[in-house]
């Protein structure tokens, strides 16, 4: 609480412009560039046994630390604004040392309409707006399951065990004995947070009555002694969508740990691995599949089936299909939003390991019959 103090109040005895030797209006980049030179200028390094330079540096540096921060400058100068207008254009410093009012300078601040918390909260993290109560959000949790190729495809909804914290069951989160409620703190009306007026700055602090939550239970349900939480196992039914892809993570909203003093609670995440299929593979929304085809097949032509999710598909095979080459089915591919990816299926010529004598000699008269080898673009025989 009292550095944050000391800080906030050196935002208004100390004009960090004059210091790094920019104008107001100066942009990002001139005032790193102000910065870099005075720091290079006064740093302690160059500066052995100097305690005047140390200091210095010291200065330039906590000017830098704000005027650096684009959202610390902007609550800098709103914060000067505010001290020039509300309080006769003078700051702390600028009158006589050692006159009444707790500041320097003999100026006595007074908080009247301003809240300077509510200005300054967004970068101290305490302003007006922020002062509620300390409901923790509860944790988030993670865990794993397993699909086949065909589940994934299809989405399916799977139960997941969890044993852990989980929302008593007999007060339902709420830490009050069943017919009873939590009660809004008297001491901070709700907030979890009491004011500490100290003339000008006014310091939040924690509600000693209910500890920052903000509520009281007068009757803890004799479950949970109050604290609206057990360890249980429970079963989540979780939702997987069809065509879900390996690794994927899917979040169950509101699955996860309890909260705290009846915080929100967190999330389930579910991270999905998938067996491979024997068949069939992947490639973003796309399935893949090595189709066989006979030789006479890929050099005469034909129409060959080809296995899809739904059953199979008839595919014409143009004459002279060269093992490798690719044919796409569409929409026989992976389910996604607003459709189905494509079926990527790929040739394999089948070359038979044992020939049959009239076999051999059929492929014997074609050898004798191709006069042209297929090595010739490559200059060999």
């Amino acid at each position: 609480m009292a550095a944050t103090d000391e800080i906030r109040r050196e935002w208004f005895e100390k004009d960090y412009y004059a210091i790094l030797g920019v104008p107001k209006n100066a942009s990002q980049a001139e005032i790193k560039k102000a910065y870099r030179k005075l720091a290079q200028q006064h740093h302690p390094d160059a500066n052995a046994g100097n305690p005047q330079a140390e200091e210095r540096f010291k200065e330039i540096s906590s000017a830098y630390d704000v005027l650096g921060d684009e959202d610390k400058r902007t609550a800098y100068d709103r914060a000067r604004e505010m001290g020039a207008a509300g309080f006769g254009g003078g700051f702390p410093g600028s009158g006589r040392a050692g006159a009444p009012g707790g500041y320097p300078g003999g100026v006595r601040f007074e908080t009247g309409d301003v809240d300077l918390e509510d200005l300054l909260g967004g970068v101290f993290g305490g302003g007006a707006r922020q002062r509620r109560a300390r409901r923790q959000r509860g944790a988030d949790l993670e865990t794993e399951v397993t699909l086949s190729f065909d589940d994934a495809m299809a989405g399916v909804t799977i139960p997941v065990k969890l044993t852990g914290p989980a929302a008593c069951t007999t007060c339902h989160g709420s830490g009050a004995a069943p017919g009873t409620q939590p009660v809004t703190c008297p001491t901070c009306g709700g907030s979890g947070q009491v004011a500490d007026n100290q003339g000008f700055f006014s310091m939040a602090q924690t509600c000693p009555e209910c500890r920052g939550s903000g509520r009281l239970i007068p009757t803890p349900c004799p479950t949970c002694n109050g604290t609206g939480v057990t360890r249980r196992t429970r079963t989540i039914q979780v939702k997987v969508p069809a065509g879900v892809k390996d690794g994927a993570r899917i979040k169950v909203a509101g699955k996860g740990e309890p909260g705290g003093a009846g915080g929100e609670p967190g999330d389930l995440f579910v991270r999905v691995h998938v067996t491979p299929h024997p068949i069939f593979g992947r490639r973003g929304d796309d399935l893949t599949v090595d189709l066989p085809v006979t030789f006479p097949e890929a050099a005469l032509g034909a129409q060959v089936q080809v296995p899809t999710l739904n059953g199979p598909v008839t595919l014409k095979v143009p004459a002279g299909t060269p093992t490798g080459k690719t044919f796409r089915v569409k929409g026989k591919g992976a389910p996604k939003k607003g459709g189905h990816g494509d079926l990527l299926a790929r040739v394999v010529v089948d070359v038979p390991g044992k020939l049959t004598k009239e076999q051999k000699k059929l492929v014997e008269q074609l050898q004798e019959a191709t006069d042209a080898s297929p090595r010739r673009p490559l200059g060999v025989s």
